[in-house]
C-alpha cells in the first residue's frame, strides 16, 4: 500500500502575540502561565495525538539507522521514516538548578506540562509543585488516554505524564498514584502496556488487583494482547521491571505490537491521547552498546512504519516524535578512521547481555568461551580479540564482562563514545498529521508541550 507522505514546510512567523493559559487539572490546584499563541496556525485540529518519546535518541542515533538499515544492494542511501518526517529540533536542557544537561525524568516533565524542572521531578516544578500534563488536560476534555512503553510503566517518561512525585527513584509510590489519583473521579490512564511488575505486584499493597477489582483487564504476556477488548481499561505487564532486549524478546518488534492493541483500545469518538515511548534506546546508549541501539531502534522504526499507515488511514491523527535528550555521545567512525561499517551488526541475533549470562552459567572453560562468542557475533576475532577473551576473568562483574564484547563490536563497526551518561545536544522532532506544521523549526522542549495544550484547548 503506498503511503501518502506529507511534506511540512517551516511557516515564517510574521508577529508573535503572547497570551496565557493556566493549567489546572481538576484534582490539583496549582497553576503555571506560559505563552501559547502561536502563529503558525492549522486549520485542522486533530481528534487523536500520538506522542513518542525516543528516550536518548540525539541526532547519531537516527543517522547510524539510516545506514544500518539501508539495502547494500542499491547505490543510493536509502531514507527511514525519520528523514521523512522529521520537521524540526529540540533544546533539551533542564531548570537552570540542574545545569544544562537534563536527565530523562526534567525532559519528560517539560514536554509533558511545558514546565522545566530539576533532574529527577516527576510531573513537578523546582518548587515541588505538581503541574499538568498533556496527558491530564486530555482526560480532563473526556479523551481516551494510554501510555505503552518498553521499560518499566513507572519509569520517568511515561511517569512524568502521569503521576507526581519529587524523585523518579520513588517507584512504588508513583504505582501507588497511578491507581489512587482520579480526574473527574477516573484513572488518569486507560490503556498501560509495558514492565514493571515488581511495583504493581507488592507484600504491601497489590496495585494490579486493585486496578482488577476496578473493572480494569488485566494480562502478562504478548499473546493476551488480542484478548483485550476496549469497553473497560487494560494494565498490561509483561516484565519485572522493563521488557527484555529487543534482541532478546520473544516479540522482537514488541513496540510495535503494543501500539496496535492500544490504539485499537482507545479509538472511540472523543479521540485519545498515547504515549509511546522507546525507552530502552537510552539504555543501550548507557551501556554503550551499539548492537543493542541498533536493534531497539529497528522496534522504533518497524512501529513508525505501522503508524504511517494507520495515520494515513486515521487522517485526524497527530504524531509526534522526538527525544527527552542524547546518551552516550555516539559517534559513528572513531579514532581518526573514516569509516563506520554497521553491516556486521545484521548477524548478532542476541544482546551482549545475554552472551554474558549464558558464558557466567555454562561456557566458563576458556576454548569453548572463545568459540561461543566467534558464533554468537558471527565473524572471526582477531588475535589481540582472542586474547581478550581468553583473559576474561568470570568472577568479576558482568558490566566488565560485556564491555570486553562490546569493545569488540565497537572495534568492528568503528563505532565511538564519549560517555556513559546523557550529553547536553539539541534532538530532532518528527511529525506528521493535522497541525503537524507547528513543530517546525527550532524550539524548546517546553514548547513541543505547550503546542499540545494548544491543539487540545
Amino acid at each position: 500500500m503506498q503511503i501518502r507522505l506529507i511534506k511540512l514546510f517551516t511557516l515564517s512567523l510574521s508577529a508573535l502575540a503572547l497570551s496565557a493559559c493556566v493549567v489546572i487539572t481538576p484534582d490539583i490546584k496549582v497553576q503555571h502561565e506560559f505563552d501559547t499563541d502561536f502563529s503558525a496556525k492549522s486549520g485542522s485540529t486533530p481528534k487523536n495525538i500520538i506522542m513518542i518519546v525516543a528516550d536518548g535518541m540525539g541526532p547519531a542515533y537516527t543517522t547510524a539507522y539510516r545506514y544500518y538499515a539501508d539495502d547494500p544492494s542499491t547505490a543510493e542511501i536509502d531514507t527511514t521514516i525519520f528523514d521523512q518526517w522529521h520537521v524540526g529540533n529540540s533544546s533539551t536542557y533542564p531548570a537552570s538548578v540542574s545545569g544544562v544537561v537534563t536527565d530523562s525524568a526534567a525532559s519528560a516533565t517539560a514536554l509533558a506540562s511545558g514546565i522545566k524542572s530539576y533532574n529527577g521531578a516527576i510531573g513537578m516544578d523546582v518548587n515541588k509543585q505538581p503541574v499538568t500534563s498533556v496527558l491530564h488536560r486530555a482526560k480532563a476534555k473526556g479523551m481516551k488516554t494510554g501510555l505503552a512503553v518498553t521499560s518499566q510503566i513507572v519509569h520517568a517518561t511515561p511517569a512524568a505524564y502521569v503521576a507526581h512525585n519529587e524523585s523518579r527513584q520513588n517507584y512504588n509510590q508513583i504505582a501507588d498514584s497511578y491507581f489512587d489519583d482520579r480526574i473527574n473521579g477516573e484513572h488518569k490512564v486507560d490503556v498501560m502496556l509495558g514492565g514493571g511488575t515488581n511495583y504493581f505486584i507488592r507484600d504491601d499493597r497489590d496495585v494490579r488487583q486493585l486496578f482488577v477489582e476496578q473493572g480494569y483487564q488485566y494480562i502478562d504476556n504478548y499473546g493476551q494482547l488480542s484478548s483485550l477488548s476496549n469497553n473497560t481499561g487494560a494494565l498490561g505487564l509483561f516484565a519485572p521491571v522493563g521488557l527484555p532486549w529487543a534482541l532478546d524478546d520473544s516479540d522482537p518488534s514488541r513496540l510495535r505490537t503494543m501500539a496496535k492493541t492500544a490504539t485499537r483500545l482507545l479509538e472511540n469518538n472523543q479521540g485519545y491521547f498515547l504515549l509511546l515511548e522507546a525507552s530502552q534506546v537510552d539504555w543501550a546508549g548507557h551501556g554503550r552498546d551499539i548492537n543493542s541501539a541498533m536493534a531497539e531502534m529497528q522496534d522504533l522504526h518497524a512501529m513508525l512504519e505501522w503508524l504511517a499507515e494507520y495515520q494515513a488511514q486515521h487522517p485526524d491523527t497527530l504524531v509526534v516524535l522526538t527525544a527527552d535528550h542524547s546518551t552516550g555521545g555516539l559517534t559513528l567512525a572513531a579514532n581518526g578512521e573514516y569509516r563506520w561499517e554497521p553491516e556486521s551488526l545484521h548477524g548478532i541475533t542476541s544482546s551482549v547481555t545475554a552472551m554474558i549470562k549464558h558464558l557466567v552459567n555454562s561456557e566458563k572453560e576458556p576454548a569453548a568461551r572463545l568459540a561461543y562468542i566467534e558464533q554468537q557475533l558471527g565473524f572471526a576475532l582477531t588475535e589481540d580479540e582472542q586474547k581478550s577473551v581468553l583473559a576474561m576473568d568470570m568472577s568479576t562483574k558482568s558490566r566488565s564482562l560485556e564491555s570486553v564484547i562490546k569493545q569488540i563490536i565497537d572495534r568492528k563497526t568503528n563505532t565511538g563514545w564519549t560517555t556513559w551518561g546523557h550529553t547536553a545536544v539539541d534532538v530532532q522532532v518528527f511529525a506528521v498529521g493535522p497541525g503537524a506544521e507547528r513543530f517546525a523549526g527550532h524550539q524548546d522542549n517546553t514548547d513541543i508541550a505547550k503546542r499540545l495544550f494548544e491543539l487540545l484547548d
